[in-house]
């Protein structure tokens, strides 16, 4: 891993304990309201990061080795994945998020220098470097966490994250975030604020811990 391979890897670790102090305090019946991702809920959104963590994580393992592993076994696997995910229960679903992180980080940590060249693709994409994926990562992180409407936005992305340069789509996809309009924005509450403890709950869900 070189240098900026070893950036990218702090700046995934950074995003993703930034996701995780979010996603921890939505409570049980927020996680279930939709979020700023047409047709799914907070839910889905972690659920898709934790899954998608995962697909990378295996193709990794097959670059690893020199083999072409599928990040999924199909999309309707992928789909299905993401609605079995999205029904676990909040304690649940923040734990599969942060074990599929870890275990993705582990992967990229440890891979030896040549595999990072080596071809892999997601869902039919054109072949690309596996180096490629750590970008990948970072810009899912950071966008899916808007993607919650739970208080994070791109006003809070790092200077690092907010002006890197990036290939298309994801270039496209990170101004999409930062040209939302304020009436998409209104239109997804947003969570409650975590219980004072000592306080009464005030028809607040349960918190995760």
């Amino acid at each position: 891993m070189d240098a900026a391979q070893r950036r990218l890897c702090d700046q995934i670790d950074d995003a993703t304990q930034r996701l995780l102090g979010t996603a921890r305090v939505i409570a049980e019946p927020d996680l279930r309201q939709p979020s700023l991702l047409p047709g799914w809920t907070r839910a889905h959104v972690l659920a898709h990061l934790a899954r998608g963590a995962d697909a990378m994580r295996t193709i990794l393992i097959g670059a690893r080795s020199g083999e072409d592993r599928p990040a999924y076994a199909s999309a309707e696997a992928r789909e299905a994945d993401i609605e079995r995910t999205a029904a676990q229960q909040a304690k649940e679903l923040m734990a599969d998020v942060a074990d599929s992180s870890m275990a993705l980080r582990t992967i990229a940590r440890q891979l030896p220098d040549p595999a990072w060249a080596h071809p892999v693709r997601i869902l039919g994409s054109a072949p690309f470097p596996a180096g490629q994926l750590l970008t990948r990562r970072l810009v899912e992180v950071e966008l899916h966490h808007c993607d919650l409407a739970a208080g994070y936005s791109p006003a809070d992305w790092p200077a690092a994250f907010a002006s890197m340069e990036l290939a298309e789509p994801m270039r496209s996809q990170r101004e999409d975030r930062r040209s939302r309009p304020q009436e998409l924005l209104d239109s997804v509450p947003p969570p409650r604020p975590p219980r004072v403890p000592g306080q009464p709950r005030k028809g607040i869900g349960p918190l995760v811990s």
